[in-house]
């Protein structure tokens, strides 16, 4: 659950500025940051900005990337090297002062915020677009915007009803019937699956992370039923070519299986589902020219038409106030908007996530290998 704080603040200015964003919103966007220079810098023949591939990187394509080349001129180039991938790569070139290998890394806000904290992401702060967003993104318990978190999404048990004839399935539990052996489907890393795991497992999520031995325990379990592990792009596979009845994935994989023409359907089970959010940063090291562009992408990515389009095309809630649901995901548990649409969904500081997400993934992956 969020706290309250986040709430209010959420709906105050949902109520306050959701008229009056779709008319300011051009008029600072055509502003820009040109305040800080007398006229605009240099253009860059391409800037690079690594995504996710599939229908992730189609979405982030129709809403900013092609928008921003066709205002700009500038060709971006889409890397899609997994996030944790580049990390190292980023932290290397900055610690070396060396160009950064991107110019916008569209991240976790787990991973994000590592990078934040390790001092390598560049302040966003002069976005003339952050006077008409929501708190969602604001990252919590970091000062500033070394990151501008961008949408929200949920951990959803994804199904396939032809597998359920009495009905969807009510708890994370299923996975663990002996008919869904090896046609289940987790991240590799179990990312999304470790809290509501704990909580199958018999445990509690006020004991995250000093006792998460029921989280071990149960997914110990689901791993004696072989599941397919993989990658955002895997599960769409997975359920357009029949292999697999369940899985722990973002609602988006599911949707674009379903929109392709596959049966899939998608619950929060009673234990809960993760939410989090995702989020834009610049890595430090850019020449000035090149920040300034990559600084105007992430500009473009949290104004009303980007995100209406991006998001659209991810069926994710975003951080501008007024944007109008996907027509299928009006009242769905995967696309929270009001307080109580929180109510069954676990959301874990930042703070503990970021200090205890690679031992997480770790002893996840060691029990899978086992």
């Amino acid at each position: 659950m969020p706290d309250t704080p986040f709430f209010l603040e959420l709906s105050r200015r949902r109520f306050l500025q959701g008229a009056a964003a779709a008319g300011s919103l051009g008029a600072a966007s055509a502003l820009g940051l040109r305040a800080a220079f007398a006229q605009e810098p240099d253009k860059p023949a391409e800037i690079i900005v690594r995504a996710w591939g599939g229908s992730w990187v189609e979405a982030l394509k129709a809403g900013v990337s092609d928008p921003f080349t066709k205002a700009t001129g500038i060709a971006v180039r889409h890397d899609l090297t997994e996030d944790n991938e580049i990390q190292p790569k980023v932290w290397a070139a900055v610690a070396q002062k060396r160009v950064p290998p991107i110019h916008v890394n569209w991240d976790t806000t787990t991973n994000a915020t590592k990078s934040a904290l390790r001092g390598v992401t560049e302040d966003l702060s002069d976005l003339p677009n952050l006077a008409h967003v929501t708190d969602l993104a604001k990252p919590v318990g970091l000062d500033g915007y070394p990151i501008v978190d961008t949408y929200g999404y949920v951990y959803v048990l994804a199904y396939r009803p032809e597998a359920f004839p009495d009905g969807p399935p009510t708890s994370w539990k299923a996975m663990l019937d002996p008919k869904f052996k090896g046609r289940i489907a987790l991240y590799n890393d179990g990312i999304g699956f470790h809290f509501p795991a704990q909580v199958a497992g018999g445990g509690r999520l006020e004991d995250i992370p000093a006792n998460m031995q029921p989280a071990w325990d149960f997914i110990a379990k689901v791993k004696e039923q072989q599941p397919l592990l993989g990658e955002d792009p895997d599960f769409t596979t997975w359920f357009q070519n029949g292999e697999i009845d369940l899985a722990c994935t973002i609602s988006t994989n599911a949707r674009e299986a379903k929109k392709n023409g596959i049966d899939v359907a998608w619950v929060v089970p009673e234990e809960g589902a993760k939410f989090d959010t995702d989020g834009l940063w610049i890595p430090k090291g850019l020449p000035e020219n090149e920040l300034y562009w990559a600084k105007k992408y992430i500009d473009m990515a949290i104004g009303k038409e980007a995100q209406q389009v991006w998001l659209d095309g991810l069926g994710l809630p975003g951080v501008v106030p007024g944007l109008t649901p996907p027509a299928d995901l009006v009242g769905d548990p995967s696309y929270p908007t009001k307080p109580e649409d929180f109510e069954h969904l676990i959301r874990i500081s930042s703070k503990v996530q970021v200090e205890n997400e690679a031992d997480w993934f770790g002893k996840f992956k060691a029990i899978m290998q086992g």
